[in-house]
């Protein structure tokens, strides 16, 4: 099957064939019919098969007639990240650069004066993400009554970011005659509520298995006994060894993924980093160094695991055992992609033997591991849990029962005189203990003020006592009251 039979525009098919594609994917060849026909589709297909050009495509040809009104988009595609966003922008650049539709970005991060503009000026496509898409409305700078499609892409990564909310709230403010596409890597069932809520009569397309990974994609797990210092030297040994041209290295947290790339670059490595927190302009900056080659690494957060079109990662790396099995397939997808073979590694310590379970599970096989001479590199150098040599020691004391081997710095004298608390002159325990049984008692003083109190009298003052001689404890120095 080639493009030309799916009922596609001339001009959308001068625009496949610029790009170079002739043939479409599974899910482009069955989805891009019924959307010309007006269907509700809920596609369900692996990441890297080309959902993306299955909406991108028809939706050109069915707004090819009409005009856009100011602030009131014809069309609306909402996607769960930024990254997501600006890459169907693209998409629609080159596939619409034949029609005379225009096109809004409306994504965190960029500026509120610009989008405004364009919204102005009426669009007949707009791509934004939930949040400044909500923001928007509030602000009363878009109106929704006039969206005649609707583009719900990576539901699942929206249901995993907490976009679910959000989401519903965008729907309930769309007109209810309209036409709803919903595309996902993964169905859990929430979404699949989610999308029998949204869609009318929806005609079901699922070309692979759910939430399985591609074919050309070779999965191997490695798995390390110690710390996150010995996950790094695993992760620098297997660099070392593939024939890595670029590589995706994802972490769970962002803490971690700025760790990581901290490593790498001292270990000179061509590596940058990618996550949530960074600032919008310097995501995109990374992303482009990136795809342009000047970057060989990239450490970054699930951020970039979901649609992103990378054709030359060659490699993929999970430094972190996902916390969402559904994120596995996510990850390894960003390589292996358009028919070409990639390698994905798992690096997973014990504690992270649940995660790894779950991802099992969701594939449905285990993952094959490393061979020998890759598994040896997450080997310790020394026993994780080895005794340290001083752990013993107390118990050795406390075995004998007495106050155990001294230091010189606890039985050397002191020094400098000790002072004694602030109270009349007394007579010390010790000379007490000493002294006759005719001595004559001190007679309590009364209490003085700060002001008008003897100066203290110190310890060096009192007589020695007998029994210790110079090396009276000075507990036994501290005068006390007698009647």
């Amino acid at each position: 099957m080639h493009f030309t039979d799916l009922g596609l525009s001339p001009e959308v098919l001068n625009a496949v064939a610029d790009v170079g594609y002739t043939t479409p994917t599974p899910i482009q060849a069955q989805a891009i019919p019924h959307v010309l026909m007006g269907r509700d589709v809920l596609g369900c297909a692996q990441t890297g098969t080309g959902k993306t050009a299955s909406f991108t495509l028809p939706m050109i040809d069915i707004q090819a007639s009409g005009r856009a009104k100011a602030r009131m988009p014809r069309s609306l595609i909402i996607t769960p990240t930024r990254e997501l966003a600006t890459q169907i922008s693209e998409n629609f650049d080159l596939y619409g650069k034949n029609s005379k539709l225009s096109m809004a970005l409306l994504i965190g991060g960029s500026s509120f004066v610009e989008q405004n503009k364009r919204l102005d000026r009426g669009v007949d496509v707009l791509i934004a993400t939930p949040g400044r898409l909500l923001d928007l409305y509030e602000r009363g700078k878009i109106l929704l009554a006039d969206v005649k499609i609707l583009v719900i892409d990576e539901a699942d990564r929206m249901l995993d970011m907490g976009f679910i909310p959000d989401v519903e709230r965008i729907v309930g403010l769309l007109p209810k005659i309209r036409q709803t596409l919903f595309f996902s890597a993964t169905m859990p069932r929430e979404v699949r509520r989610l999308a029998d809520a949204f869609l009318m009569n929806p005609k079901e397309i699922s070309v692979d298995p759910p939430s399985s990974a591609a074919e050309t994609v070779t999965q191997i797990l490695v798995k390390v006994h110690g710390d996150q210092k010995q996950k790094r030297a695993a992760l620098r040994a297997l660099l070392e060894q593939e024939k890595v041209n670029s590589a995706l290295i994802f972490c769970n947290r962002k803490k971690d993924v700025d760790v990581l790339y901290k490593s790498l670059r001292q270990h000179d490595y061509s590596v940058a980093a990618l996550h949530g927190d960074m600032a919008q302009p310097v995501r995109t900056a990374t992303l482009e160094s990136f795809k342009a080659g000047e970057v060989t690494l990239l450490v970054c957060s699930d951020v970039a695991a979901r649609g992103l079109d990378l054709p030359a990662v060659s490699h993929v790396f999970n430094f972190d055992v996902p916390v969402h099995a559904e994120d596995y397939v996510h990850r390894i997808g960003r390589t292996g992609r358009a028919g070409r073979s990639g390698r994905a590694f798992t690096l997973a310590l014990p504690a992270e033997s649940k995660a790894l379970a779950a991802v099992t599970r969701l594939l449905g096989r285990e993952i094959a591991q490393a061979e020998k001479g890759q598994a040896d590199v997450a080997e310790p150098t020394e026993p994780a849990t080895a005794p340290a040599p001083e752990a013993e020691k107390p118990r050795r004391r406390s075995r004998r029962g007495g106050s155990g081997r001294k230091t010189a710095a606890k039985v050397a004298p002191v020094e400098t005189p000790l002072e004694a608390p602030d109270v009349p002159e007394v007579i010390p325990t010790a000379a007490v203990a000493n002294a006759p049984a005719t001595a004559t008692p001190v007679a309590a003083a009364p209490t003085k003020t700060r002001a008008t109190r003897a100066p203290r009298k110190t310890a060096a003052a009192s007589p020695p006592s007998p029994s210790f001689g110079e090396h009276t404890p000075a507990f036994m120095l501290r005068p006390v009251r007698v009647a």
